[in-house]
């Protein structure tokens, strides 16, 4: 392999040379090399800096052309490109030089990405995004024992130990996307089940979630135990508030275990659901709750303080509750939470 690095490392930027960098990862691919000799064999080649990064490892290859891990003192990555695999971008690839791109780099770096994603995927857990749904099942599952759980975090990539937090979004979404963004650079695996998506990752910034996503956050402990708090956080979330933290919720998760029925029954609830069939007046009674003040209530809804105060005096009337007492705002707020917890 070294032989052939030094017979192509001086190529010719026509199409001899770009054949010839193709037969130098094909032969590298036939010999089954790893990560690290495909990021040696690539800095021998192109006589600078090569460096590999997966996205969901966080792990970071940089060789140098004499064969040696590179200094951290190096020149910026000169040309790079990402890494995909099923579709999915997996990591990065980059050759750090003096000064502009020479010819061929990036036929260097094309069949180094194409190198580096058959690599990932013939070795270990496969590092994309998605996961199998049966082994992310397995994971959350209340049936499933401490043995059975840590072997299929083992199969989905995770190291052993590691603090599993779960994450509960809507199904349909984008959850490799989603799951890229909230975690990057850690483990993190994604599947959509029946009625939910699933994110299992090591960490979570809450942050980092797109604007039109909507999600539950569980804590990093037994993932069984963080799959239902994450479950329990996401029917809290509106439209105000996205994401959600389970522990953000404190009491307030138990109005998510009161039984529907009672709920239904309930004659604040009852009159939120009247209430609900005008659109603006729910909306008003959701700023007053979320704010406490009339004129906090109306700047987030772009009205007339006076305007808002007669509308809240209106729903007032229909709740039958004094919303300008410390006691009926808190009623209000409760009966709009438990009623949104209806899913109605």
């Amino acid at each position: 392999m070294e032989a052939l690095a030094a017979r192509l490392s001086h190529l010719d930027p026509d199409v001899e040379g770009a054949i010839r960098v193709v037969m130098f990862y094909d032969t590298l691919m036939r010999r089954r090399v790893d990560l690290p000799a495909l990021a040696r064999a690539t800095a021998g080649l192109a006589e600078c800096v090569a460096g590999i990064h997966l996205h969901s490892t966080g792990r970071t290859l940089r060789m140098a052309p004499d064969g040696r891990e590179a200094a951290p003192a190096s020149a910026p990555a000169s040309i790079s490109l990402a890494i995909t695999l099923d579709e999915e971008e997996i990591g990065t690839v980059w050759l750090e030089r003096e000064g502009a791109p020479v010819a061929l780099d990036e036929a260097v770096l094309d069949r180094l990405a194409i190198a580096v994603a058959t690599v990932v995927e013939r070795y270990g857990p496969a590092r994309t995004t998605m996961a199998d749904p049966a082994l992310v099942e397995l994971v959350i599952s209340s049936a499933s024992d401490d043995a059975a759980r840590n072997r299929a975090l083992r199969l989905l990539g995770f190291p052993a130990d590691a603090p599993i937090r779960v994450v509960a979004v809507p199904s349909g979404l984008p959850l490799e996307k989603v799951g890229s963004l909230i975690c990057p650079g850690r483990p993190v695996k994604a599947a959509s089940l029946t009625d939910v998506g699933i994110i299992l990752a090591t960490a979570v910034d809450p942050e980092r979630f797109p604007e039109d996503v909507r999600a539950g956050i569980g804590e990093a402990e037994c993932p069984h135990r963080s799959w239902q708090d994450a479950r329990t956080a996401l029917r809290f979330t509106t439209s105000r508030r996205p994401v959600i933290h389970h522990g953000e919720l404190g009491a307030l998760a138990l109005l998510a275990r009161i039984p529907e029925e009672d709920s239904r029954a309930n004659v604040d609830v009852v009159a939120i659901s009247k209430l609900a069939a005008d659109p603006e007046d729910l909306r008003t009674l959701d700023a007053y709750c979320a704010t406490g003040s009339v004129r906090q209530a109306a700047d987030s809804l772009h009205l007339h303080h006076s305007s808002v105060a007669r509308r809240l005096t209106q729903i007032g009337k229909c709740l039958a509750i004094d919303l300008t007492d410390p006691l009926g705002l808190t009623r209000a707020r409760l009966a709009l939470t438990a009623w949104r917890l209806l899913g109605e």
